[in-house]
């Protein structure tokens, strides 16, 4: 089922979290602790969803592009493991060193930070920047699993360039898309 996300209202302040992180031994990372220090991405995912699958790689090379810029990603992992064994967090070690990416990838069981951000699939992209205002929302490029359009990163390439120029974003952003995220 493709869900697009729900488009959080742009300023919101970004939601506080603590959560586990599997490859770190479950240690307790807090949204202050990794937040960015001009801007944070925060991406709810998850390992078996073809739509995150399908951009993944990209978000890693865009990751080793701004990070150093000062722009920090955040990964969530809200799915419940329960009905969907291959997003436990022990599977999440694995897809982060079989995917090669750095960047937190944590286990919200709760699910409440989902709920906090209103989340609604995976892949979804929110973007706040130093002062964790929400300025960016939506998809990361037009491409789709199957619609043959290149994975650009683009819509996100764009956020990141207006904030670091001190820029307005842009009016009109598009929803991302995806697998809903599996609620328990």
């Amino acid at each position: 089922m493709n869900t697009p996300s729900n488009m959080l209202a742009l300023g919101t302040k970004a939601p506080f979290f603590e959560l586990p992180n599997p490859s770190k031994t479950n240690e307790i990372q807090s949204l202050d602790d990794l937040k960015g220090e001009k801007g944070t991405l925060v991406i709810f995912m998850c390992n078996h969803c073809p739509f995150v699958l399908h951009v993944i790689d990209k978000i890693n090379e865009l990751y080793e592009d701004y990070n150093e810029k000062g722009i920090e990603f955040i990964a969530i992992n809200a799915n419940d493991v329960e009905k969907y064994p291959a997003d436990a967090p022990e599977k999440m070690i694995e897809f982060q060193i079989e995917r090669k990416f750095d960047f937190p990838y944590l286990y919200d069981e709760s699910q409440a930070v989902a709920k906090a951000y209103d989340a609604a699939c995976t892949p979804d992209f929110y973007f706040f920047d130093d002062k964790l205002d929400l300025v960016y929302r939506g998809q990361m490029d037009d491409s789709r699993p199957g619609n043959n359009k290149d994975v650009t990163g683009e819509d996100l390439i764009i956020a990141f360039e207006n904030l670091l120029l001190g820029e307005s974003q842009e009016e009109i952003q598009r929803p991302s898309m995806g697998c809903n995220i599996k609620w328990k």
